[in-house]
């Protein structure tokens, strides 16, 4: 068996595992960055990133990776509680498929001197070894976790499950109009719907686990919910290939242990609206960095210590707001009600968005 000599292994190439990694190689440490997947790769998510998303690119100098890839700016945010619909404007963000952006971050990586490997599986046992595909062995310094949901920890009571699915450009109702955020809530979830650089669409949902039993699926889930809005339906969207992804909102036992890290959704979830999680994801991803760079060169309680108060100050601060909006959510006639409010006086929805959309500070 193989054994590879590197001090830092990030395992999970979805942006946070990708700047993560390319903010420790800049800073002159080893890393190996690896992912079970190849790229680009499908992906559950509703493809936005916030203002404060663009900020924490920009604040690592990678602010030019969304106007080279074509991300298209988001303007507004069009609601829908059945017959009812409010336009709120929107204070930034763009649109961008998750296969060109995380193709591009892994490339950053690359180019800050990260060794990436993609298609491979790896394992971490309890002493902090990882194999990879079982033929090859890290015995690292620190292990960054950014691989997704936190699937070994109980979701939050009445989570909902999360479903994603791109549609072709040709099967797009020119309703659906590229600078726009559009959400369709019912009593059993709701559907967000993007336009994407390419003219796709791409849809992300959650719904209750017992609405997608009763509707026989999550593509009728969607549909059904669509159909109570005056929005035209997408061709084939009852049929086309979704992805699912275990119930949402989850909280890990702990977002750092003994030489090991969390960041982005490993760290947590919480269900986002317009771009949150990407940027809670790359925020994370900054704040972490300059902390593994100090562990990797001999690890310490303290460095735990750090990244907890840095990801409460950080993430889980800021992830109020999509909490209480997810509780919200889930009361029809309160979200009628609120859609009708924002019809009259879209300006109520302002503390929200600014909320939202407020920069991080600068990483160290």
């Amino acid at each position: 068996m193989t054994t590879l000599d590197v001090p830092v292994v990030v395992i999970g190439a979805g942006p946070a595992g990708s700047l993560a990694a390319r903010e420790l190689a800049r800073r002159g440490t080893r890393v190996l960055l690896v992912d079970q997947a190849t790229f680009p790769r499908p992906k559950v998510c509703g493809c936005c990133l916030n203002a404060a998303g663009i900020a924490a690119l920009d604040a690592v100098g990678l602010g030019g990776v969304l106007s080279q890839l074509g991300a298209v700016p988001l303007r507004r945010v069009k609601l829908a509680a059945g017959r009812a619909d409010a336009d709120v404007p929107l204070p930034g963000g763009v649109a961008v498929s998750r296969d060109a952006l995380d193709v591009a971050l892994i490339r950053e990586a690359e180019a800050a001197g990260a060794t990436v490997l993609t298609g491979v599986r790896a394992k971490v046992d309890d002493d902090g070894r990882v194999t990879l595909d079982g033929s090859r062995t890290v015995a690292p310094e620190v292990v960054v976790l950014a691989s997704g949901l936190p699937t070994r920890t109980d979701a939050a009571a009445g989570s909902r499950l999360g479903a994603g699915v791109v549609l072709p450009a040709d099967a797009v109702p020119a309703f659906f109009a590229p600078g726009t955020i559009f959400m369709a809530t019912a009593r059993g979830g709701y559907v967000g719907l993007v336009r994407l650089e390419d003219g796709r669409l791409d849809l992300a949902a959650a719904f209750d686990p017992a609405f997608v039993k009763a509707t026989g699926g999550v593509g009728p889930a969607a549909a059904d919910v669509l159909k109570t809005t005056r929005w035209p339906l997408p061709a084939s969207v009852a049929d086309a290939a979704w992805k699912g992804t275990p119930t949402l909102t989850r909280t890990p036992s702990q977002v750092a242990g003994r030489r090991t890290f969390a960041v982005g959704d490993a760290a947590g979830y919480v269900e986002p609206f317009t771009g949150e999680g990407m940027a809670w994801a790359l925020a994370g991803a900054a704040a972490l960095a300059p902390i593994v760079q100090e562990a990797a060169s001999g690890w310490t309680e303290a460095h735990a210590a750090a990244w907890r108060a840095a990801h409460a100050r950080v993430v889980r601060g800021r992830q109020g707001v999509c909490r209480a909006a997810a509780r919200a959510l889930r009361s029809p006639t309160f979200t009628r009600i609120a859609v009708r409010a924002l019809s009259l006086l879209p300006v109520l929805a302002r503390p929200v968005t600014a909320a939202l959309n407020r920069p991080t500070g600068r990483p160290a």
